[in-house]
């Protein structure tokens, strides 16, 4: 069963990440980082046995849009099912009309994962990524 508690900085030190994401270890080890989340919106952490399977959280960017973000660790997937459920219960819950996530243009799994939320894609951003990277938009509007 997944427990899902507030999160806190702390938790990023804990949390293995998959890895398609290990390439922001860096950025989200980075001193103050995990403040910032918490001061940019409301976010959690889902843990199962006791290990952190993930951090996710949205950042209000204005009243009524914000920007989805997920930190999954290395065996998330095998976690996926309740996962889903938690993320999308967060999200129906949400008071927020507009959120948007990016996924990478080949990263299929996120891509599904997006859909299944709710999201429907919007668009192609070139260079987007704190990378340079392209990503692709998805907007759900509740």
């Amino acid at each position: 069963m997944i427990e899902v508690v507030k999160f806190r900085p702390a938790h990023l030190d804990e949390l293995r990440l998959q890895p398609s994401q290990e390439y922001l270890a860096a950025f989200v080890g980075r001193p103050g980082y995990g403040q910032e989340l918490v001061e940019a919106g409301p976010c959690y952490t889902a843990r199962r046995d006791g290990k952190i399977i993930c951090c996710a959280g949205v950042v209000e960017l204005w009243k009524g849009r914000a920007s989805a973000w997920a930190l999954l660790s290395w065996d998330a997937g095998q976690n996926m099912r309740p996962l889903h459920r938690e993320v999308q219960r967060f999200l129906d819950r949400c008071d927020i009309r507009r959120v948007e996530a990016y996924v990478y243009p080949g990263f299929e799994p996120g891509h599904r994962w997006a859909r299944m939320l709710g999201f429907e894609r919007e668009g192609f951003m070139r260079a987007f990524h704190l990378d340079g990277s392209d990503m692709v938009m998805y907007a759900r509007i509740q």
